[in-house]
């Protein structure tokens, strides 16, 4: 394979994908769709295969990834995650970094993306981009997802064009971390709006209200939102698979909320009430469940 330093003949960057869950999968794809090459990575091998059919390559470890690619995306469950992905056996702190560029579409807490950031620079020089993303994985498959991102601008201009092929909207929110703080203030929104959704859909249902027309009713008023039109029908309808995030995922942010808003004296009352939710539903209902699912918390016992 070409020197890793080096784009591929058009001058298009050779890409890499580490994370083949829910949001990499459909993000992979529409690299793949758009002619970029694109090697993939994943713990579990059976999330490669659909992709290598695809034309995507395959590396057998990050480093390899890393190795043969100019910029690697990557979308990971949570921090510990992250770390083993770059800093675990055969990770890609271990390939040749100089000039090439991580960005990192998971969720993770502020410090600990600068954190990563300094420790990946002085292992092997390689650069860092904190992009987590909205939309669901509705906004992955359809590209309409809105990433916010810390780093450097000029390092934020490079990787645009690939960016903008997965997504509808990549805003530069600061230096590092700053994306990751940008996308708490969105789960602030979420998942705040998640769970007064469930409340107003449960008033529908047992007040005898037909609760599939909410979305049709408030369309256009204060009340109207993507949330509403997209939540409400998947609550209502019990439409759970695949999940639009899981149960853990958002209580995890909901927590990196409440964290950051003690270090900076911040009051997050709904966010912590809403925290408290997920942290309900996750009992009842499993970690792994869609989050959309905290709306069965108040479900009649029958």
């Amino acid at each position: 394979m070409a020197d890793a330093s080096k784009a591929n003949p058009q001058g298009v960057e050779r890409l890499g994908y580490l994370g083949l869950g829910l949001m990499g999968t459909p993000m992979t794809r529409r690299l793949l769709k758009a002619g970029y090459q694109v090697t993939v990575w994943n713990r579990s091998e059976g999330k490669v295969a659909p992709l290598a059919e695809a034309g995507a390559g395959r590396a057998a470890t990050p480093r390899d990834l890393l190795t043969n690619a100019d910029i690697a995306f990557m979308c990971v469950t949570d921090a510990a995650a992250v770390e083993e992905v770059i800093f675990g056996p055969d990770g890609l702190a271990a390939a040749p970094g100089a000039g090439k560029l991580v960005v990192d579409f998971s969720s993770i807490h502020p410090d600990a993306a600068r954190d990563l950031a300094k420790r990946l620079k002085a292992a092997n020089g390689a650069g860092w981009i904190d992009a987590p993303v909205s939309g669901g994985t509705k906004g992955a498959e359809e590209g309409t997802l809105a990433i916010m991102a810390g780093g450097e601008a000029d390092e934020i201009e490079r990787v645009r064009p690939y960016v903008l092929a997965m997504a509808r909207r990549f805003t530069h929110m600061g230096p590092t971390g700053a994306g990751q703080t940008t996308k708490l203030c969105n789960q602030v929104i979420v998942g705040c709006a998640m769970a007064v959704l469930a409340e107003a859909t449960r008033l529908a249902v047992n007040a005898g209200i037909d609760a599939n027309r909410l979305p049709e009713v408030l369309a256009g008023g204060f009340a109207d939102s993507i949330p509403l039109q997209l939540f409400v029908p998947r609550m209502v309808q019990g439409i759970h698979s695949p999940p639009l995030g899981h149960i853990a995922t958002m209580l995890k942010d909901l927590d990196t909320v409440a964290d950051v808003a003690q270090a900076t004296s911040t009051p997050v009352p709904m966010a912590s009430l809403a925290g408290q939710l997920f942290r309900l539903a996750k009992a009842a209902r499993g970690a792994e469940a869609d989050a959309l699912e905290i709306y069965k918390l108040s479900a009649a016992e029958r």
